[in-house]
């Protein structure tokens, strides 16, 4: 967000705050109202990160004394509040200002007439974020921030998260600042502007675009080209005559032979800036400043491609990243990006939020592609449609310039859930999908019908560059019989692990690109040895109180099948390790045949709990990260999964494959597979090349199961040009 010319006054710092009654929201923006004995809170926050309005659910008043000068003549003055959750009303110097919605938006009004005034002001905003009534019919667009079982229900987000500030420009100001890259190869990158000026009367303008290399992010000699004054800046400059008030204005710039911005996994992130300044009269009256990446993205059928080069996308959903998410640190957002990149993850899927804006600018140097959802899970009023359109909108005019955002969805899971923390819903949309006009996904929504499709309209018409979802979750159903990506529990809400196969069989469309799986367990740091074991009814209600699926978690793993709370816990994390291995490696199997991709569920822990997420709110790694982590390695091995029980003497036949998202073949490859069992082993040994960025099945084990009961192992090794893969798979001969 650039300050303009002129700079900018911040007003972060120490604020007045008080819970809103009737009397004092009356009296509160008077310039002469007592706030002496009002609480004081540090501007940008939430409010509930001040002790004394932990508990509060709101709204919150707050008032800041602050000087500033006047405008100098021919200038004009505005005030920008960068973040409000949710809604706030604003007066400075007792006048009322305007009304803000939407809790990502920055919100502009122009108070040149009050600054010129006087040197001394008081500046007054009610913040509301009202707790939701009706979950099935919610009316703030606040996602996972208010209704989510992996948030406490109380914890309420409002406040003042982003600063405030007071700007000057001249006659002539940016309102809205949209920044696309619409096309980008090794010849040609197009970037469209669109640009809402507001102006104090009728001017001719000129209006100048420069774009250029980030001065910090600027290629190397040899990045995306070697040809001399590759990527040089490209410049500029139009007349134009503006009415007073809004005018839209809309350009395209090309840049000649610019360096390609690539994901990690494909290249690297050189980055360039989009100046654009408005002169008017000789003089600059605004000027603005996007930093993007040239590149091009496409979905079809579910497989991504960037500037044309395939890709299978890895990845992992990503929640707020702490619950006051608005004090997440440059150091804290990066180790998050850093770690995604260790485990061999390409995107993050930010389920149903807008993070902090930080974020977008490290994704963006690191190469990590982002998922981007609107702040909207479940269900909704319909009043709200109008505020969702705009919000999609707005949602395009703040992160549309960011190359690390591939994708836009309106909506995760559409359907009338009611469900806090410790639950799934009555009717969980993937629990009953095997019964055709049973489930609830196919009957009509206006959710998922109405709302949905006007966001994704919103979207698609504010940024053509992207490919834009309805919705989350959502499975085939009448008219287009084609739905979106999948959430697949299996091992979880419904079905055994091994199941995901079986349906990728049977209803191969379903397996696309499934962007929810896994199983919850219990930190190894979440002591619930105080629960009795098998839990009882107030020990259920402990446990559904730290998170856990109740019903899900012992129809899966039973409580009985345990001795004490903590051999149950110990058990869920190797379960949720084998649900996260097995699900990964099937899909993987299945690359580009036809899934283009996952999402597991989840990356971290928001708050302490029992959840599916691999790393807790410390970032304390479960067991299944480091099973995340190697069926996530650029080269694996994998087999069909030994059952869990195998009668003696039983006929197996285990197909093994190899999986490279390597851009290259891999050449005199050799996979050898041992079975184990007492002092016995078979061997198998297997080879060939492996294809660039391929799928190849390498053989079979076909053996009859030993007539002896006891544990059996099957290794696996591939060795190709340099690069080595392991895997194992353990089963038991039962008698």
């Amino acid at each position: 967000m650039d300050p303009g010319p002129a700079g900018a006054l911040d007003l972060a710092g120490v604020w007045k705050a008080q819970e809103a009654d009737d009397e004092l929201r009356r009296r509160f923006p008077e310039d002469g109202f007592d706030d002496l004995d009002w609480e004081s809170i540090t501007v940008p926050a939430h409010w509930q990160s001040t002790p004394a309005f932990a508990q509060s659910q709101g709204p919150l008043l707050y008032r800041r004394r602050f000087e500033a000068p006047p405008p100098e003549p021919g200038e004009r003055a505005w005030l920008t509040l960068d973040g409000c959750c949710y809604q706030g009303d604003v007066w400075l110097d007792s006048a009322y200002v305007g009304d803000t919605e939407g809790y990502f938006i920055p919100h502009t009004f122009e108070v040149t007439d009050l600054l010129t005034a006087r040197r001394e002001h008081v500046l007054a905003i009610e913040a509301t974020c009202t707790p939701p009534g009706d979950l099935t019919a919610k009316r703030n667009l606040t996602g996972v921030l208010q209704h989510w079982d992996a948030l406490d229900a109380d914890r309420n987000p409002g406040g003042l998260w982003r600063g405030v500030r007071v700007t000057s420009t001249g006659p002539v100001r940016i309102d809205t600042f949209r920044v696309v890259v619409v096309e980008a190869d090794d010849d040609r990158a197009i970037v469209q502007v669109d640009a809402w000026l507001n102006a104090a009367a009728t001017h001719t303008v000129v209006v100048r675009t420069l774009v250029d290399h980030a001065a910090d992010h600027a290629p190397s000699a040899d990045g995306g080209g070697s040809a001399a004054g590759r990527g040089d800046a490209a410049s500029l400059s139009e007349e134009h005559v503006l009415a007073t008030g809004a005018n839209l204005l809309t350009w395209r710039i090309a840049v000649e032979e610019p360096h390609l911005w690539w994901p990690r996994a494909l290249g690297s992130q050189p980055l360039y800036d989009v100046a654009v300044e408005i002169h008017l009269a000789g003089r600059c009256s605004d000027r603005r400043v996007r930093r993007v990446g040239m590149r091009r993205v496409a979905l079809r059928n579910w497989v991504a491609s960037i500037n044309g080069e395939r890709l299978f996308l890895k990845g992992s959903v990503y929640g707020p990243t702490r619950p006051d998410f608005g004090a997440s640190t440059d150091a804290e957002l990066t180790a998050d990006l850093d770690r995604a990149a260790d485990a061999g993850l390409d995107f993050l899927r930010l389920i149903a939020h807008v993070a902090h804006p930080r974020l977008y600018d490290l994704a963006d140097e690191r190469g990590m592609l982002l998922w981007q959802e609107m702040p909207l899970q479940w269900g909704y009023a319909r009043g709200i449609r109008e505020q969702a359109v705009r919000q999609a909108t707005a949602l395009v005019d703040t992160l549309g310039h960011h190359p690390s955002v591939f994708l836009w969805c309106g909506h995760n899971e559409p359907f009338p859930i009611a469900a806090r923390v410790g639950r799934r819903p009555d009717v969980e949309p993937t629990r009953r999908f095997l019964r055709p006009g049973l489930g609830v996904q196919e009957l009509p929504s206006w959710n998922r019908s109405v709302l949905d499709r006007a966001i994704r309209r919103a979207l698609e018409r504010a940024d053509a560059s992207r490919p834009a979802i309805p919705h989350s979750g959502v499975l085939p159903h009448p008219p287009q019989l084609d739905g979106t990506d999948s959430h697949l529990w299996f091992g979880w809400f419904h079905g055994r692990v091994a199941d995901l196969g079986v349906l990728a069989a049977r209803l191969p469309r379903l397996v696309r690109f499934v962007s929810e799986f896994g199983a919850q367990a219990v930190p190894e740091e979440l002591d619930i040895s105080a629960v009795p074991w098998p839990p009882d009814s107030a020990g259920l209600i402990a446990l559904a109180d730290a998170g856990l699926h109740v019903e899900a978690a012992d129809a899966q793993l039973p409580f009985t099948s345990q001795t004490s709370a903590g051999s149950w816990a110990e058990a869920s994390r190797r379960y949720q390790a084998a649900v996260v291995k097995h699900s990964i490696e099937t899909l993987r199997r299945l690359k580009y045949r036809p899934t283009g991709g996952f999402a597991q569920y989840m990356f971290h822990d928001v708050q302490p709990g029992i959840s599916a997420a691999l790393l807790d709110d410390e970032r304390r790694p479960k067991p299944a990260w480091e099973a995340l982590r190697a069926a996530c390695r650029p080269v694996i091995v994998v087999a069909d999964p030994l059952p869990s029980s195998i009668d003696p003497g039983a006929d197996l036949h285990l197909a093994v494959h190899a999986v490279s998202d390597l851009r290259k073949p891999l050449g005199n490859a050799e996979v050898t597979a041992t079975l184990r069992w007492r002092q016995e082993h078979l061997d198998w040994r297997f080879g060939g090349e492996i294809e660039a960025d391929s799928v190849a099945r390498v053989g079979t084990a076909r053996f009859a199961a030993p007539t002896v009961p006891g544990p059996l192992r099957l290794d696996l090794t591939l060795v190709a040009d340099g690069v080595t893969a392991n895997n194992s798979y353990v089963g038991r001969v039962v008698s």
